[in-house]
């Protein structure tokens, strides 16, 4: 041993002896090797006590080696605290300062000064895990020529194959195996491997979010230009799931003692980390894979005493090795109790019954550390994730996947093949059948790809061996309380039982009910063995209550035809759901560079430096930068938007309109999908042609509105709102991906893509005239709500519209955004002779106000129908559409609903507050305004937009009032600030109302 470290061995693992490392521990110095975590470098030295338990204050061990940790969680002091994160992943690097956590943690009130960054690519085929199926799937991929992208959570390449160093692999150990296929990986021209990445999300078309490591392992600490973490948005045409399995722990009477650990992390440590966890060892196992840690132990120096629960013992090959090597063998027993609190002292074992209860008197074995070994889950969670089918295979003892996911592929140890050879096997063939189906030739792979998979499966179960189901064993004193199932949470086989005592059938309702898979380590520990208890306390009538739904659980569940008295298997009760993320990720990384000044980026348009240069102040609308009025030398904002709304009423003004959220749609049926979206119909809109639209909820309410231009017969162009842009495209989306998936529609947003110039005014005519000279701008050439593609005078091809949201007759100018400025500046020279002028959305927000346009948001409060704003005419009586159900609600014909009006102050100097609250003149009472009245005033409405009209000479506002078409030419009293003034209702449209202007 180490002097330094005394559990270290003199030789082996995969450590750099060369380079020592230290860890301060809870202000201890403890020294470790590049290469060790930091719970190898605690095993190392002799500590295997990490903390006390959440609840219970109970003293808890690492139990592990991996990411199902449930006990061993640091906290990195640094510039910025990072906490709860397992010791047993967390790669040992100069400087590290940790102290040990009680099964909490907290996060740091300071900024993180580090950076985050996120990464998109796609890839032909995504590999997940590097252990020897993920490595053979990667090299036969990439020998194809797909582009591959390999993850592994692990800083090193291999996965079992670490704790078997020289175990041969196609003729070589497997150590050089590793690293022969890296070096192909590493020249393989398509091919890249991303090692300290985690997988953690699968979700629909192949797309797998991960999280990379990406400088803390350089010295400790993050550093300047590279990014601490990476978020990787990977979309592959085929994923191959090579993610392993995680070992279980058996359930008996204080299994939490430090010293008991998964038989697989005793290997690990041992023999990848040539740390030896304890000296006198017990080596408790249902399967033939505990033996592995029996031999690790014993070649280390310790004395191993190996407890077999199985009758029969170990699978013949096996038995003869223990044999050869001397191990101590006991048959049908299984440890019932461990003697000591902070550190193992003793195991008792005793021969058990079928039931797992104790038959005769225990036995004492003086110990320190016992390796137990229940089986082995297979690593379901991103199969699982994209709604995998599986099943559970009574052979195997485990979940595993009864076919994989469309272009997915499944290979190793998540099928439950647990022996090296058929891992590489699998992995070769999954990696080709992947490349093929991406469409590459496998010819230059075939070769490595060639085995036999159909052996392979036959071959499971008689390479397992048989596994004993023992979910919990008795204990010497009776009862359950110290039975631990899930550690990090405190719950025991007793919580189980207060669960099912309470009616619970569900795994899903107890694990609510006790909280059991719901910490870090999300049931990787306790899922199966939850189940598995199920399984002994349940029986006839409890057996026909469980409900159906759970992932892996047998078909006819819940619906009777599962029998009467008998005991239900893993299978009738089916397994908890899997959700992202797969492991915890922090939420910096998730928001990388959103941070900041970038947590909400201000967007603005090509034609901003103008606007800029110009003098135009700005407001914000959504996450763009708009400008709100250009005021001139002296003038303030009325006499700016007065003088604004006097050229375009009277001569011809300009506006930028970019910032329309702008989306296309195409597809053999997306008239189809636009009419079933929009109120009114889409299928034949000529091609040419446009056409307003309000699209609603399903409660019939407006949630957007735009124009819709038809581009080909397979083409359109919707606009929507500069705010809602985002959340109308995910709208389309959700419908055509979760409601008519059998509609041909892509939706791709364009509003980056195109800058729109809206020129406005009597004089509009003439400014596109001189812009689009081989243009017949006329009123019969140009007809409203249709569009010309065409090339403007300056030789740049631009999409020219007849719309208009000022009621004047007005033209949009749509060109590719990187000819925005320029096109822009070509409209206010074409249109100087005529003094063009420009606007912005105060302006734009009275123009169209005048006209009762509807502003959605703003007019309209998510309670507000088409038919409340006027716009019957738009609602389709002869086709279905989204929300039309709604209407034959009597609550959608009442004849209170509030109604968009028109509101005029008698003052018509009085700008009403936007959200004046309107009401009876005999409402108010004795009220005068000061403090609260005496009793509640019932509210008509309100104000929802207020300016002064430069065209009318006065002040209005548009207004939602109950019944307010019954009310034109009533006087209300609008109540604001303390204040009361009496306003006129009038009909919603105030000039031109004949829409004579419009044509020009």
């Amino acid at each position: 041993m180490a002097a330094s470290q005394p559990q270290r061995l003199d030789a082996g693992g995969a450590i750099d002896r060369t380079t020592p490392v230290e860890l301060v521990v809870d202000g201890t110095t403890v020294t470790g090797f590049a290469g060790d975590t930091v719970a190898s470098a605690l095993v190392a030295n002799g500590q295997l006590r990490v903390g006390d338990s959440i609840y219970r204050g109970r003293p808890r061990g690492i139990l592990s080696a991996g990411v199902e940790e449930p006990n061993a969680f640091v906290l990195v002091r640094g510039e910025h605290d990072e906490s709860m994160l397992p010791a047993t992943t967390l790669e040992l690097v100069p400087g590290l300062d940790v102290r040990l956590l009680d099964g909490i943690g907290v996060l740091d009130q300071q900024p993180d000064p580090a950076e985050y960054d996120k990464m998109h690519v796609h890839a032909d085929v995504a590999v997940v895990g590097a252990g020897p199926a993920g490595l053979a799937a990667a090299r036969t991929a990439a020998a194809t020529g797909a582009r591959v992208v390999l993850f592994e959570q692990d800083f090193r390449l291999g996965g079992s194959l670490l704790t078997s160093p020289d175990e041969l692999v196609e003729g070589v150990p497997a150590a050089q195996w590793v690293e022969q296929v890296r070096a192909e990986l590493d020249a393989a021209p398509e091919a890249r491997v991303l090692t300290r990445t985690t997988a953690f999300g699968s979700y629909d078309n192949n797309h797998l979010i991960a999280v990379e490591k990406r400088s803390e392992h350089l010295d400790g600490i993050a550093r300047d230009g590279i990014p601490r973490q990476r978020i990787w948005h990977v979309t592959a045409a085929q994923v191959v799931l090579a993610t392993g399995a995680f070992e279980r722990p058996i359930v008996f009477a204080d299994n939490d003692v430090p010293g008991v650990m998964l038989a697989s992390a005793v290997t690990t440590y041992v023999r990848r980390y040539a740390a030896v966890p304890g000296r006198d060892a017990v080596v408790v196992t249902t399967n033939d894979s505990g033996y592995a840690a029996a031999h690790a132990l014993l070649e280390a120096g310790a004395s191993v005493e190996v407890v077999d629960a199985r009758d029969e013992g170990a699978s013949p090959a096996v038995a003869s090795a223990a044999e050869a090597a001397g191990l101590s063998v006991r048959k049908g027993c299984a440890v019932v109790g461990i003697d000591g609190e902070s550190a193992v002292e003793a195991a008792w074992v005793a021969r058990i019954d079928a039931d797992g209860a104790m038959v005769g008197d225990p036995e004492r074995l003086v110990c320190d550390v016992v390796a137990v070994s229940g089986g082995w889950t297979p690593n379901v969670s991103l199969h699982s994730q994209r709604q995998g089918a599986l099943h559970w295979d009574d052979e195997l003892a485990g979940f595993v996947p009864t076919s994989p996911v469309r272009d997915q592929h499944v290979a190793g140890a998540v099928c439950g093949t647990y022996w090296t050879d058929g891992c590489r096997v699998e992995g070769a063939a999954a990696g080709l059948e992947a490349a093929r189906a991406a469409g590459f030739d496998g010819e230059s792979a075939r070769e490595a790809g060639e085995s036999d998979p159909v052996a392979v499966a036959e071959e499971r179960v008689a390479r397992a061996g048989r596994t004993r189901q023992l979910w919990v064993v008795e204990g010497c004193g009776g009862g359950y309380a110290s039975h631990f199932i899930d550690l990090q949470r405190d719950n025991t086989a007793a919580d189980v039982l207060r669960a099912t005592g309470a009616g619970m059938r569900s795994v899903e309702h107890v694990k609510r009910y006790t909280s059991i898979s719901t910490g870090v380590d999300q049931g990787r520990i306790g899922a199966v063995n939850t189940i598995g208890l199920l399984t002994r306390v349940l029986s006839g009538d409890d057996t026909r209550a469980i409900p159906p739904g759970q992932p892996g659980q047998d078909e006819g569940v819940g619906t009777g035809a599962v029998a009467g008295p008998a005991r239900p298997t893993p299978g009738a009760i089916g397994n908890t759901t899997f959700r992202a993320p797969f492991t915890p990720v922090a939420f910096a990384a998730l928001a990388g560079r959103s941070r900041g000044d970038l947590f909400d980026a201000a967007r603005t348009t090509s034609i901003h430096p103008w606007h800029e240069a110009h003098g135009a102040l700005f407001e914000d609308v959504g996450q763009w930068k708009r400008p709100w009025y250009y005021p001139r030398p002296g003038e303030d904002m009325d006499a700016a938007v007065a003088r604004e709304c006097r050229a375009a009423r009277e001569g011809v003004a300009f506006m930028d309109a970019t910032t329309l959220g702008k989306i296309e749609i195409r597809g053999a049926d997306a008239g189809e999908f636009l009419g079933r979206i929009y109120t009114n119909a889409y299928k034949k809109l000529g091609v040419g042609k446009a056409r307003y639209g309000v699209m609603c909820k399903p409660d019939g309410m407006v949630f957007d509105d735009g124009v819709v231009l038809r581009l080909a017969e397979d083409r359109y162009f919707a606009t929507t709102t500069t705010g809602g842009a985002a959340k109308v495209l995910e709208w389309l989306e959700e419908w055509s991906q979760t409601e008519w998936p059998e509609l041909d529609v892509v939706c791709t947003s364009v509003t980056e893509q195109w800058s729109t110039i809206a020129v406005v005014g009597p004089r509009s005519r003439d400014v596109i005239a001189r812009m689009a000279p081989d243009l017949d701008v006329s009123r019969d050439g140009f007809g409203f709500m249709e569009f010309r593609e065409t090339v403007l005078a300056s030789g740049i091809p631009g999409r020219i519209c007849r719309i208009t949201f000022s009621g004047e007759l007005a033209f949009e100018i749509n060109v590719p955004t990187w000819y925005g400025l320029q096109v822009w500046e070509d409209v206010a020279e074409a249109g100087a002779a005529f003094d063009i002028t420009p606007y912005g959305t105060e302006t734009m927000h009275v123009l169209r106000a005048e006209k009762a346009y509807p502003i959605v948001g703003q007019d309209t409060d998510g309670t507000v129908t088409p038919q409340d704003l006027g716009m019957d005419w738009i609602v389709s009586t002869a086709k279905d559409f989204i929300g039309n159900r709604s209407y034959s609600r009597l609550s959608q014909k009442a004849a209170d609903r509030k109604q968009l009006v028109s509101v005029l102050p008698v003052d018509r100097s009085l700008r009403l507050p936007e959200g004046a609250q309107l009401v009876e003149p005999d409402a108010l009472g004795g009220y005068t305004g000061e403090g609260l009245p005496a009793r509640p005033i019932p509210m008509l409405g309100h104000v929802t937009s207020s300016y002064h009209s430069q065209a009318l000479g006065r002040s209005f506002g548009l207004a939602l009032v109950k019944a307010g078409r019954d009310r034109i030419g009533q006087t209300l009293i609008a109540s604001f600030e303390g204040r009361f003034a009496e306003v006129e209702v009038a009909d919603a449209v105030l000039y031109d109302k004949e829409g004579a202007r419009r044509d020009g």
